[in-house]
């Protein structure tokens, strides 16, 4: 087969493309457009950029993990007027339903006009940060932990279980970690960082990243946080690195004295997955309302485990037997959450009290 034409045919058109963006750069000038944000501030701008970047440049920091190259979908907001039609890049980011209500992808969407949005309001509270690494330590055989000391600004107000984003140096690309410490650890965070193969940040903080070297941040982001005015039980689910933001939740109820009955289920694949185990007996010895169920999904066939084993959401279901007062906080891939979900829902607890951060 004779590829030269399709090859000749994809050439001319990216030329064509490339001279469109030019002559869109350099000839067309769309002047200052105001963008309305919640219906209470109101910003202006240069227009011909995306909304993505203009509201960074504006200390608004929507999350984004890709860069704007719409390959993440992690930067969805409303665009109550303006913005023109959805693209075919947002698409398969966004689901009929958020499309009838005018969801985009804020780096998709060009500002040649004013613009009405709507965000959630604990965006606006985000910020930079400046920060070194002062600790980094293996915990497993392919998770890191890191203390980061936070200096411009020095203080951070977040609730247990959300998440910041790390800046990979050299790029303007981001990935969302949760923080694995309680607020009070503030100035200090830590972060749970598993080595993903090939993975951008992962391989930079794993294999590069040293004590004292620079660190930029941006949050803090999520609505998967402690309900602190819940008088409920707590049960938690987590896998892997979902472990961050279940320590955050739960080094808070120690500092309040643990006070509600608290039911910790972390799945892992072999032992070696495993972490914080040790610590996380101490905390039971010390308090009788919190309980750790570790579950094995591939134990060793020496039989050295003596713990439970099978998937996570199989040990839930045979140790939960009335759910009615508890509310729950899940943390892991989607596979494991949505199978969570329904084993929760038939023991009891109401779809309103489960919440999750699905990664």
């Amino acid at each position: 087969m004779n590829l030269l034409p399709l090859l000749t045919i994809n050439a001319v058109l990216f030329i064509i493309l490339l001279i469109l963006t030019l002559f869109e750069k350099i000839f067309l000038r769309y002047g200052d457009c105001k963008i309305t944000i919640n219906k209470k501030k109101e910003l202006t701008v240069q227009g011909g950029e995306n909304l993505l970047q203009a509201l960074s440049e504006q200390k608004i920091y929507i999350p984004s993990a890709c860069g704007g190259k719409a390959t993440c979908g992690h930067c969805k907001v409303q665009v109550v007027k303006g913005g023109g039609p959805i693209l075919p890049t947002e698409e398969i980011f966004i689901t009929s339903e958020q499309k009838a209500e005018g969801y985009r992808l804020a780096c998709q969407v060009k500002i040649k006009e004013d613009l009405e949005i709507t965000i959630p309001e604990h965006i606006l509270e985000t910020r930079e940060y400046s920060a070194v690494l002062e600790n980094k330590v293996s915990v497993t055989h392919d998770i890191v932990e890191l203390t980061i000391l936070l200096q411009e600004p020095a203080q951070l107000k977040f609730q247990p279980g959300q998440y910041v984003q790390f800046l990979v140096p050299g790029t303007n690309e981001f990935r969302a970690y949760s923080i694995a410490s309680s607020p009070s650890l503030v100035p200090r965070i830590k972060l749970l960082v598993r080595l993903v193969p090939g993975g951008l940040c992962s391989s930079y903080i794993h294999e590069v990243l040293s004590v004292n070297d620079r660190i930029t941040l941006t949050g803090p982001y999520g609505e998967f946080f402690l309900q602190q005015e819940s008088k409920r039980s707590i049960i938690c689910i987590a896998g892997g690195c979902g472990m961050a933001p279940i320590q955050s939740i739960l080094q808070y109820q120690i500092e309040q004295g643990m006070p509600r009955p608290f039911l910790f289920f972390f799945g892992a694949r072999t032992q070696k997955d495993l972490f914080y185990t040790e610590a996380l007996r101490e905390i039971e010895k010390k308090y009788p309302k919190f309980q750790y169920i570790p579950a094995l999904s591939e134990a060793d066939e020496s039989g050295s485990w003596e713990g439970e084993t099978g998937l996570v959401t199989e040990v839930v279901a045979r140790h939960l037997t009335d759910g009615g007062n508890f509310e729950a906080y899940m943390c892991g891939p989607p596979p494991m959450i949505d199978a969570a979900t329904g084993v929760l829902q038939n023991k009891g607890i109401d779809e309103s009290k489960i919440y999750y951060d699905k990664f």
